[in-house]
């Protein structure tokens, strides 16, 4: 009995580092290549077998009022922290807490980014836990630059559409080179439910958010 579980943990820990590996070989290859695909987009493809609608854009040629845009919506702290918003966290356990469920979240941009990189989207401490390790790897060998480059080019903005430049030829037919003020603050807005904002444009909570992240885009700093 005892050698059966020893033989159990060490099955364990050896996938656990494979794990590791393959996360520490991903980042390493993508600080340099661009992100073709993601698990959420392969998740996504897999669930319905319906074409992935997805364009990589360099950082440079994508509108500054989107970088602006999404770090005011998602993570206003994203350039002075190094992967967690420990403030953040605690504000929203105390609203969790305060209404008995899960109304808010403290994830980051580099959180949300690994967890659309390597995970599943089902909660759990062990995912909760991979997240917070491949985070801590991404910060440490990424440039801040990098982070907020992948991010905007992987995360999902509609059904089937991931990636800004897929989002910007969607919403707007142009280039996300050329998106205006309004136009940004739009797609970083829809980002906390992208699928249901597709088809409620006019969404009062929706245009709410978009003024909320117009007034505070000015304000934001974001990579060189």
């Amino acid at each position: 009995m005892k050698a059966f579980i020893v033989r159990i943990l060490l099955i364990i820990v050896s996938l656990f580092l494979i794990v590791q590996l393959w996360i520490f070989g991903s980042l390493v290859w993508w600080r340099t290549n661009p992100v073709e695909t993601t698990m959420l987009m392969r998740v996504t493809y897999w669930s319905d077998q319906v074409a992935i609608k997805h364009e990589w854009k360099a950082y440079d040629d994508i509108s500054d009022n989107f970088k602006h845009a999404v770090v005011a919506a998602e993570d206003a702290k994203f350039m002075n922290h190094h992967g967690f918003d420990w403030d953040g966290i605690e504000d929203a356990v105390h609203r969790n807490l305060k209404n008995d469920k899960v109304v808010a979240g403290g994830s980051t941009i580099s959180q949300q980014l690994a967890k659309n990189l390597f995970l599943f989207n089902k909660r759990s401490f062990v995912r909760k836990g991979q997240e917070a390790i491949a985070t801590l790897m991404m910060e440490r060998m990424w440039s801040k630059r990098r982070i907020l480059e992948v991010y905007m080019n992987s995360v999902e903005y509609g059904d089937h559409i991931f990636g800004i430049e897929a989002a910007s030829q969607y919403y707007f037919h142009k280039s996300s080179r050329s998106l205006t003020r309004s136009q940004a603050a739009f797609l970083a807005a829809i980002l906390p439910d992208p699928k249901f904002y597709q088809d409620h444009r006019n969404n009062r909570k929706l245009q709410y958010r978009m003024r909320l992240i117009m007034k505070y885009m000015r304000s934001t700093h974001i990579p060189d």
